[in-house]
């Protein structure tokens, strides 16, 4: 099984992307968050790998972070979720904002994904439920990336990134340190509580 590919991006398509791994092409496919976030072409790129074998195929599918390819695992096993739905999810929602949308049975924000439909969307929330907080609230590397997701933070852990901001740490250490204090607290974690783990990290 390939678990992990580092290349240079040959191309890229809507659906995935070909990595050129010492003259050997892997056709890979991804989210289209994972593809938006990938290096130009002709740079180099490194991906996690889940490999999946068939009596016809065997397809290989590229993530940047764990978490992202954890929720991959966890999504295929709600019954109407196969590869190409569970990219589609994670096209659609960051891994954090899938997380917050299943803790808060927020069926709306799940139907904003391609192939989920209001039945499937109640099936998720009600079969992930329990499972959320286990891959959800601590994978901020995707918002690290791109600035643009910091509202899908949960509020208290926005608000101690701001306050750890305004202190004076670059907002890539807030991030780091205030995720360590989310997988401390859990999703129930207060601001107040996140910005002292955040500063006894930060203090190390």
């Amino acid at each position: 099984m390939i678990g992990k590919l580092k290349g240079i991006v040959d191309s890229i398509d809507e659906d995935g992307m070909i990595l050129d791994v010492n003259g050997v092409g892997y056709l890979v496919a991804a989210s289209a968050r994972t593809l938006r976030a990938l290096p130009p072409m002709g740079q180099a790129a490194a991906l996690l790998i889940e490999t999946h074998v068939r009596e016809d195929a065997i397809r290989l599918y590229g993530f940047l972070t764990a978490g992202e390819r954890d929720w991959f695992r966890l999504l295929q096993n709600v019954q109407g979720v196969g590869a190409k739905v569970a990219l589609g999810i994670l096209g659609a929602l960051s891994s954090e904002a899938l997380s917050t949308a299943i803790q808060r049975q927020d069926k709306a924000m799940l139907s904003r994904a391609p192939g989920v439909g209001p039945k499937l969307a109640a099936r998720l929330v009600t079969e992930l439920k329990d499972k959320a907080p286990a891959f959800g609230g601590v994978d901020f590397g995707p918002v690290m990336a791109d600035a643009g997701e910091s509202s899908k933070l949960p509020k208290a852990a926005e608000d101690a990134v701001l306050a750890l901001v305004g202190l004076g740490y670059a907002r890539p250490q807030a991030l780091a340190a205030v995720a360590k204090g989310f997988a401390s607290l859990g999703p129930e974690a207060q601001t107040a509580a996140l910005i002292r783990l955040g500063l006894k990290e930060l203090a190390q």
